[in-house]
């Protein structure tokens, strides 16, 4: 079995969560790797939304679209994730993909922060539907901190048993905190 990143082990899940004709949406659009996997998945008849707060960021992730997806079926948002309610209706998403901490790359200043992300996370929910899928990768320490990473699994510790699956692993035997993988499943 070949070495699995984190991104990796979550993108299994999300392969068996998006269908033909879904909509999804990234929030954290990054490098446009995620972007581009659910642009596949949810094929010529579904959508995806991808957010994005570095103009940068969406840039590539244009590029990486235009070079690498057979459909033209994604919007590129230059806006907080925390406002994604205002782009998609509550209870019609099938997949939202969250990968906090900074653009791989990047200004490490520039990171994803508590005073966005919660909300963000929140909203989120209103807008999976039923049997929809949170996938999140939690990344901490160095440049960022803890300070979000405990913030997030705070919040997801809170949620409702009875609406939401919440499936956290780790990566048990590596250094240097290592990123948290979370998968949220909306029950009802």
């Amino acid at each position: 079995m070949k070495n699995i990143q984190i991104t990796g082990w979550c993108s299994r899940f999300i392969e068996e969560q998006v269908q033909e004709g879904d909509l999804c949406i990234d929030a954290t659009a990054g490098n446009g790797s995620d972007t581009l996997l659910l642009s596949r998945l949810c094929g010529s008849t579904g959508h995806v939304l991808a957010f994005d707060i570095q103009r940068d960021a969406l840039d590539h992730t244009k590029e990486k679209l235009l070079k690498e997806s057979p459909f033209q079926n994604c919007k590129c948002i230059l806006d907080s994730h925390s406002n994604m309610e205002a782009y998609a209706s509550p209870d019609t998403v099938s997949c939202i993909v969250f990968n906090f901490g900074y653009l791989p790359g990047g200004d490490h200043t520039i990171s994803t922060r508590i005073k966005t992300s919660i909300p963000a996370l929140s909203s989120s929910l209103k807008l999976l539907k039923k049997g929809g899928l949170l996938s999140l990768c939690i990344y901490s320490g160095g440049d960022t901190g803890f300070e979000e990473h405990d913030a997030v699994l705070s919040w997801l510790k809170s949620l409702d048993p009875h609406c939401y699956l919440v499936i956290k692993s780790e990566f048990y035997n590596r250094p240097n905190h290592p990123p948290v993988p979370v998968l949220v499943i909306r029950l009802k």
